[in-house]
């Protein structure tokens, strides 16, 4: 009699555990079995719908793998995905907790009920936690997108090419993106993404801006007055906005017309970048590893050095990445420019995919606080791809420096056809160097980049930037 009892015990308790087994696997085949089947039969076909949804987008995903980037950019599709894992965490622990009561726990004997209790709710747990986490992971790209991109207008490529506007500046009080420290352009090639960095000096003078913009009405002969230079165009438009009607950055729309001016490149976009908050985005993705050739100060630009970067390759963290970019102790500009563009090609190469989901939540942190942008949320996908792109593709740089350019007073025309050429280059439709006439990398090392401010950094013109850092 009592081992049938038992035994009787034993089934009830396994029916149990199958149960909620049965709705972990497949949500409402419990209640098709042992419940109310109507629901039972929603709960299966929304499971079956789902993965069959799942299989339609996995197979686009396979034909055309740059649908992902869309996918992970459109904020009408992310808020739908994350109320769809927010009602799915709910009701999937709602068919557990119903699978639960199916199995009629007061018939169960004591240690039996607490079995069914503990595993009941370690599965609503579990389940509920991991459909609630992805939610908020969701939701943190969604805001991320949300904050940073805005609805402006998508312009396209210009011969080809994207053309965007990378600006550095300090986070003080009152000088965020006043007087940006660096200015980049990425051009990008639309359909490869190989990339050609052109570095502006901060110290450029007497220079014109883009013809027929505000800037060439108020200087038509040039930017040529007494203390005027490139990272100083920003101020004057900030100090005279009235002549920029309906610009959100007079600053930033100013620095465009200049370089425009300079460079004869149309620019698409732009980005400033807070230098103080690039530390928490290196941070954020684990550090960044970089060639140290001499010892890099850390401190100076007004206050005391306080240490030093030892030489060797070394994995950097975000404050030891800051200063091996904006040192000029005992350096100079121009070498600082060619170190800040080893910066850039280091993390394009260094940050996988992998680690960029792994840090995601971070990564969207650090990158909201750090960027300010007017890329549209629209063209997201588009520089995703490229990015990805790029990152198997040799980035070229060209900074107009001496000794090629005199910053003071510099051949426009020059500066220019070195621009084009330097494009032409990376597209490969570039005439190939006469014999004997390919330049060789200085041998010396002047503040931490490869050559001098005689003979220039290898860094500042190359076409395998990587090789050159």
């Amino acid at each position: 009699m009592t081992s049938t009892v038992e035994r009787a015990a034993r089934v009830r308790f396994r029916r149990a555990m199958s149960l909620m087994v049965m709705t972990l696997v497949v949500p409402g085949s419990a209640q098709l079995m042992a419940g109310n089947r109507k629901v039972g039969q929603i709960a299966l076909r929304t499971w079956l719908g789902l993965l069959g949804l799942l299989a339609v987008v996995l197979l686009a995903v396979l034909i055309d793998r740059e649908l992902v980037f869309w996918m992970v950019s459109n904020t009408t599709l992310l808020l739908l995905l994350r109320l769809g894992l927010m009602v799915g965490a709910i009701g999937w622990a709602a068919l557990l907790m119903d699978a639960w009561r199916l199995g009629q726990p007061l018939t169960l004997g004591l240690a039996h009920r607490r079995a069914v209790v503990g595993f009941n709710g370690v599965l609503c747990f579990g389940v509920a936690s991991v459909l609630l986490f992805g939610a908020h992971l969701v939701g943190v790209q969604r805001d991320f997108i949300i904050t940073m991109f805005g609805d402006g207008e998508a312009t396209s490529a210009h011969d080809g090419r994207y053309n965007v506007l990378l600006l550095g500046g300090d986070s003080g009080a009152g000088r965020w993106g006043l007087r940006p420290d660096s200015m980049t352009i990425a051009s990008i090639d639309a359909d490869t993404g190989r990339t050609v960095l052109i570095g502006l000096p901060r110290n450029m003078a007497d220079f014109p801006f883009r013809e027929g913009s505000v800037m060439d009405e108020q200087f038509p002969g040039g930017f040529d007055c007494e203390g005027c230079y490139l990272n100083g165009v920003s101020t004057w438009a900030g100090d005279n906005t009235g002549l920029f009607k309906g610009s959100d950055n007079p600053g930033v729309d100013a620095t465009i017309m200049a370089i425009e001016g300079i460079t004869d490149l149309t620019i698409n976009y732009w980005a400033m970048v807070n230098l103080r908050g690039f530390t928490d985005l290196v941070d954020a993705v684990g550090g960044v590893t970089l060639n140290v050739r001499q010892p890099i100060p850390v401190g100076g630009l007004g206050s005391d050095v306080t240490g030093y970067i030892e030489p060797g390759v070394r994995r950097l963290d975000g404050h030891d990445t800051l200063w091996y970019a904006r040192a000029r102790e005992g350096s100079d500009d121009y070498s600082r420019m060619a170190r800040q563009k080893c910066v850039m090609n280091a993390m394009l190469e260094q940050i996988s995919p992998q680690s960029a989901v792994k840090n995601f939540e971070s990564i969207a942190k650090a990158s909201s606080e750090m960027i300010s942008t007017n890329l549209p949320a629209s063209e997201l996908d588009t520089f995703m791809s490229l990015a990805l792109k790029a990152r198997s593709e040799k980035i070229a740089s060209l900074s107009l420096v001496p000794p090629m350019i005199n910053t003071g007073d510099p051949d426009i025309e020059l500066v220019q056809r070195k621009v084009a050429e330097a494009i032409e280059r990376a597209e490969g439709n570039a005439p190939a160097p006469a014999k004997g006439g390919k330049k060789k990398s200085p041998d010396s090392v002047t503040g931490g980049s490869v050559g001098s401010l005689s003979e220039g950094y290898a860094a500042n013109d190359a076409e395998d930037l990587g090789a050159a850092c």
